[in-house]
């Protein structure tokens, strides 16, 4: 392949090879390889169309390019750091195996509006699986909801036991996370569903270009309005990472409870053993270490929204060659939230809940007493009024190591007189679950009703 540049026509002096290495981008953009050689075969149909080239040499140029596509895909291809990038090492490519007329294919392009429309249809073809495997985990918080409404477990605030939960409600949380992430990533279909070729280097091109044709052939929905804006605009990968690592912050949220709940201190969940490792020197150890490297991967995630958000900071218009940096997070990224998503599917598909211990974990606290407080106020006391009494109660229960389940009817009186026999019913775990009726509440029926909603969305997604 020819180590001449294609740009080279002004300049007198070569650079060094480690200069020349130092700004090549052909180690990481070459990911997008296919996407290259796919602008580029609608741009010369482009050019056909508008008869800016004949027939006869886009014939060729088409012909080649889907050569090279096959020679990809194949494996075939071998891509130096003296043409620098993807395009430039496509277009050597080509013209190795056609000839001059190659050169034809850069007519009215620039690699400005080349590299930002590659870039959008690289985060435009992986959007669709990142909401798919999304689509597919919500699928398995609602299949494991569905079977643990009536599971009670512990509630948390501040990491101290609050009030008795369904855990299919809890799972259920996670599920409305998700589809506020999935939302954000179709959003961001619509800011990269934009085409930037033709806009050429920043100001367009006197070539007589139809940019609809173009958009069209390579699946836009529509095309960049202003020219300035096309090449230097990233905000579809700037959404795209925020996105991720919104997306990443709640995997990593459900990662760090899960490595608590299969801590010998809970004990709630087993994971299998297929989503699990040993220690090397302590034989009775069970890690969590594929829910601590999904926690842990997020901080990566976070680290190229910064990187990318403090490159685009200060980028006058148009094209800069800061924009190189614009890429090597976005795959990064791509390839952490995949497998991420995947391994977090299978390792919680495979957990199975300890429904005894949780229970029995709200069975031997005071998560019951607010219980006890509406039972207070709904006999007409002012709940502020019963939460003082009860805090009582809770308190001479910590000074005898009573639960307020335990406590004698006669006990119970001595704070309140408006409480009775019935109050042991109000104060079981699952009875302060079921009673939840309100919208959105931990309710049994709510609970069911969220997951009616949930399959509903699921079918129509």
């Amino acid at each position: 392949m020819s180590t001449k540049k294609l740009w080279g026509g002004r300049f007198q002096e070569q650079a060094s090879k480690w200069v020349d290495e130092f700004g090549a981008s052909i180690s990481f953009d070459q990911q997008m390889a296919d996407e290259d050689i796919e602008g580029s075969l609608a741009h010369v149909k482009m050019l056909a169309y508008t008869k800016i080239l004949n027939s006869k040499d886009v014939d060729q140029i088409v012909a080649g390019l889907e050569e090279l596509r096959q020679e990809l895909h194949e494996g075939k291809l071998t891509f130096t750091v003296e043409n620098e990038d993807i395009h430039m090492n496509i277009e050597a490519l080509l013209t190795e195996k056609i000839g001059p007329v190659a050169g034809k294919l850069h007519t009215a392009r620039s690699r400005n509006d080349q590299v930002a429309t590659d870039f959008h249809l690289y985060v435009k073809n992986r959007l669709p699986r990142i909401i798919d495997e999304i689509t597919t985990l919500q699928k398995t918080l609602v299949s494991m909801a569905a079977q643990n409404v009536e599971t009670i477990m512990p509630g948390y605030t501040h990491l101290q036991h609050a009030q008795p939960i369904s855990y299919g409600h809890y799972l259920m949380a996670y599920y409305q996370m998700l589809k506020r992430d999935k939302e954000r990533f179709e959003f961001n279909m619509k800011h990269t569903d934009m085409m930037p070729l033709g806009a050429a280097a920043l100001a367009g091109t006197t070539f007589p270009i139809d940019r609809e044709y173009t958009a069209k052939e390579l699946g836009f929905g529509q095309v960049y309005a202003n020219s300035l804006d096309a090449v230097s605009d990233r905000d579809f990968a700037l959404e795209f990472l925020s996105n991720s690592s919104i997306l990443m912050l709640h995997l990593s949220r459900f990662c760090e409870e899960i490595s608590m709940w299969v801590s010998h201190e809970f004990k709630y969940l087993e994971l299998s053993d297929a989503y699990t490792t040993g220690s090397s020197i302590m034989p009775q150890k069970k890690n969590p270490d594929m829910a601590e490297l999904i926690r842990g991967k997020s901080g990566r995630v976070y680290g190229h929204l910064m990187g990318l958000l403090a490159t685009m900071k200060s980028l006058p218009l148009a094209y800069n060659k800061d924009l190189q940096e614009d890429k090597e997070g976005v795959f990064d990224t791509v390839k952490t939230l995949l497998p991420s998503l995947k391994v977090f599917n299978g390792m919680l598909k495979t957990a199975k809940p300890n429904v005894e211990r949780m229970k029995h974990a709200t069975e031997n606290d005071f998560s019951n007493a607010t219980e006890l407080a509406d039972y207070l106020a709904a006999k007409g006391v002012p709940f502020r009024e019963a939460h003082g009494i009860v805090g009582q109660l809770v308190l001479k229960g910590l000074q005898t190591h009573k639960n307020l389940q335990d406590m004698s009817l006669e006990e119970l009186k001595e704070a309140s007189p408006k409480i009775e026999a019935d109050v042991y019913h109000d104060l079981k775990s699952e009875v302060a679950v079921e009673r939840r009726h309100s919208l959105g509440g931990t309710g049994f029926d709510q609970v069911r009703i969220q997951i009616k909603n949930a399959k509903q969305e699921l079918s129509n997604s």
